[in-house]
């Protein structure tokens, strides 16, 4: 799925108003991705722990393994790039499995 640009601009403006607020938050980005993924290159979520999340990374146990990382960046500040491998899922019993590989940059903003 590619993005679009009222999905960038709804993370960005999150982004704003969580810096403005004096709020720290993180920005997921999706950096490379290989094989069927749920999201594409350049999709972003914001995790913002007073106000929850923005955008999407592609949702499911991807999402929840890149919010699991964004927690340690919360306290260290330091980035990290998260690699989500949903090929391993490809046997799973959903039939919405999409079995590729993407990376998603976490940095604190």
């Amino acid at each position: 799925m590619s993005v679009t640009l009222t999905e960038t601009h709804t993370v960005f403006k999150a982004a704003l108003e969580a810096a403005h607020s004096g709020r720290p938050a993180v920005l997921a980005t999706i950096v490379s991705a290989k094989g069927s993924t749920p999201r594409g290159v350049g999709s972003r979520m914001l995790i913002d722990l007073e106000h929850g999340l923005v955008g999407t990374v592609g949702g499911g146990c991807g999402e929840a393994q890149v919010i699991e990382a964004a927690r340690e960046v919360f306290e260290t500040g330091v980035p990290q790039i998260v690699r989500v491998d949903l090929t391993e899922d490809l046997f799973s019993w959903s039939p919405a499995v999409c079995g590729g590989v993407f990376e998603v940059l976490i940095e604190r903003i």
